[in-house]
């Protein structure tokens, strides 16, 4: 062997002898000033429930476009899907998206609407105040 090999595997050997350096978790930083000021989140919501239409709180008196389709999907839905109707059926009616419509325009489904503020409090309102 010659001096340069010789050297390479003293060194390769003191490598494999020396323990390898544990990586260490960063140190925790203490939480700025505006962080500690803030309060912590809040755990109980506050719950509203309106049982006449004077009492909505939250919203619009009436029911919006957005809630009305997704009602008259979700009942139309049930009804495809093979639910018993709350209306009587007559010959005109033969899809369930108008009978969804018949049964919202008559206030006959026993659904709430649940609307919610940003700060987590949120209202149930029963569909027949909405319609």
């Amino acid at each position: 062997m010659n001096n340069s090999s010789k050297r390479s595997a003293r060194v390769n050997k003191a490598r494999l002898k020396t323990p390898r350096k544990r990586a260490v978790a960063p140190a925790k930083r203490k939480p700025s000033l505006e962080q500690s000021k803030k309060p912590p989140p809040r755990k109980d919501t506050r719950v509203i429930v309106a049982r006449e239409r004077e009492q909505i709180r939250i919203g619009p008196i009436k029911l919006t476009r957005f809630e009305r389709a997704r009602i008259i999907g979700a009942r139309s839905l049930q009804l495809a899907l093979g639910a018993p109707p709350f209306v009587a059926t007559g010959p005109n009616i033969r899809d369930p998206i108008t009978l969804a419509l018949a049964e919202l325009d008559s206030k006959l489904l026993p659904i709430s609407i649940r609307r919610t503020l940003p700060d987590g409090s949120y209202q149930d309102i029963p569909i027949q105040d909405l319609v």
